[in-house]
């Protein structure tokens, strides 16, 4: 038993050992230190890489993102708060913070100018993505800054800490949170420093954690009872920090639950015929309950059907939720009919065409074509008149006909060719027929 016991340490010192091919400590201290000042080059490279993120969050670019988290220098100085703490070293403690204090100002007022002059002042995914912090990323920041601080005390240095700027995402909140001043949004400040300070501190945390484990030489203390007292000061803020993260965190595990259950519910239930799902809002809330609003066209749902649909919420664990169904253009409901457009418009794109091949899937030809007036004239306002019906073509040469249904249609000015062939996607997914004609004129 001692033996395996043995091997597999053996195993484990030789597999993880940290100490191998360690840099000698002073040599990395030194090399920690020249990179906390902020100054000169320095300083024009972080104005130019928040320039560059704020573009890249503006225009909704990951790759220009990407590039200016790697020009990005803002991981000189919090790798020295934490180097700092772990070596009882205070002087660089205070340098290390006031000058992330000077970088983080001086990024949040660059990003402010920036979005401030710029003519695009729309929200971008990437932007909205750095304003919602979680426990994810207080890992991704603990972990990227472990993978950072290993890779500062090797001989070799590897890769590892451009990889650590990308994945803990130093510079995309900073430029969030001066476009939330630009903006005069304060949440988006607040979520997006709030990102930042969680990025910052766990780097700091889990720099301390490895300086520590590989027994960097220490500053004696003069009074125990101060070094004490810092600890727990240390320990403080971090868990300040986390509290939040974890609530934020089970929102959004809560909040994609209840989304994927909504969606199983309306693609399982709402598989109608002649009743499509044109636009469909799943409003969470995580004390008053939840909201599935759903916009129908078609043939609308009676009395019975609605009652019954409600009474499967319960099936998807939708207890708390409140079905709202909005169905038919003459309801009492305000619909915004470019709305609706957008709406079929995409659903038609999310299509694919290969899947409706088997003609099982389509319904009978001699079926009633629905009233499409409503529908037609939301999606082409221009159009004046219409005739659609089922026809037989005769092919000359051969004693075979077909039928199939046929649309023409006038309109006060031309369609386009790309917005006829949007036309015939349309009604093939809403009538379920495989061969259409649309035969469009201009009056």
């Amino acid at each position: 038993m001692r033996e395996i016991y043995l091997a597999f340490k053996n195993f484990l010192d030789y597999r993880f050992n940290l100490h191998e091919d360690a840099e000698d400590h002073a040599l990395t201290i030194e090399a920690i230190k020249k990179n906390v000042e902020f100054r000169g080059a320095n300083l024009w490279t972080l104005i130019f890489a928040i320039f560059i993120a704020s573009i890249g969050l503006n225009v909704n670019s990951t790759a220009v993102i990407i590039g200016a988290m790697l020009v990005s220098p803002l991981m000189g100085p919090i790798m020295g708060v934490g180097l700092g703490i772990g070596i009882n070293d205070f002087d660089l403690v205070k340098k290390g913070l006031r000058n992330l204090g000077i970088a983080t100002i001086i990024s949040i007022a660059t990003s402010s100018l920036y979005f401030w002059i710029t003519p695009l002042h729309q929200a971008s995914s990437e932007l909205l993505a750095r304003t919602s912090p979680s426990i994810w990323d207080v890992f991704i920041a603990g972990l990227g800054g472990l993978a950072g601080i290993v890779a500062a005390t090797r001989k070799e240095k590897s890769n590892a800490i451009p990889g650590v700027a990308i994945a803990t995402a130093l510079m995309p909140p900073l430029c969030t949170a001066g476009f939330g001043i630009a903006s005069g949004n304060i949440y988006f400040f607040l979520g997006a420093l709030y990102l930042y300070f969680i990025n910052s501190i766990f780097i700091c945390v889990a720099t301390l954690v490895i300086v520590r484990f590989l027994h960097f030489p220490k500053k004696a203390f003069q009074d125990k009872a101060y070094e004490r007292k810092v600890r727990r000061y240390i320990w403080l803020i971090v868990l300040v920090t986390t509290a939040p993260s974890v609530y934020l965190a089970y929102r959004i595990v809560d909040k994609s639950i209840f989304e994927n259950n909504a969606e199983a519910f309306v693609q399982r239930e709402l598989n109608f015929k002649r009743t499509q799902v044109i636009s469909k809002t799943y409003k969470y809330s995580n004390s008053q309950g939840h909201e599935i609003d759903l916009l129908l066209l078609g043939t609308e749902l009676s009395k019975t059907q609605l009652d019954s649909l409600k009474a499967k919420l319960p099936e998807y664990k939708l207890d708390r939720t409140e079905l709202n169904i909005r169905q038919g253009l003459n309801a009492k409901n305000e619909i915004d009919l470019s709305q609706i457009k957008a709406s079929i418009l995409e659903t038609v794109y999310q299509n694919n065409p290969a899947e409706r091949k088997n003609a099982s899937t389509y319904t009978r030809i001699d079926q009633p074509i629905p009233d499409l007036k409503q529908e037609l004239r939301s999606l082409y306002p221009q159009l004046s008149e219409y005739s659609i019906s089922h026809v037989e073509v005769h092919k000359v040469d051969t004693t075979k006909v077909d039928t199939i249904t046929m649309l023409i249609a006038n309109f006060s000015k031309p369609l386009s060719a790309a917005e006829q062939r949007r036309m015939n996607t349309w009604l093939k997914n809403r009538l379920q027929v495989d061969s259409l004609r649309v035969i469009a004129q201009a009056d």
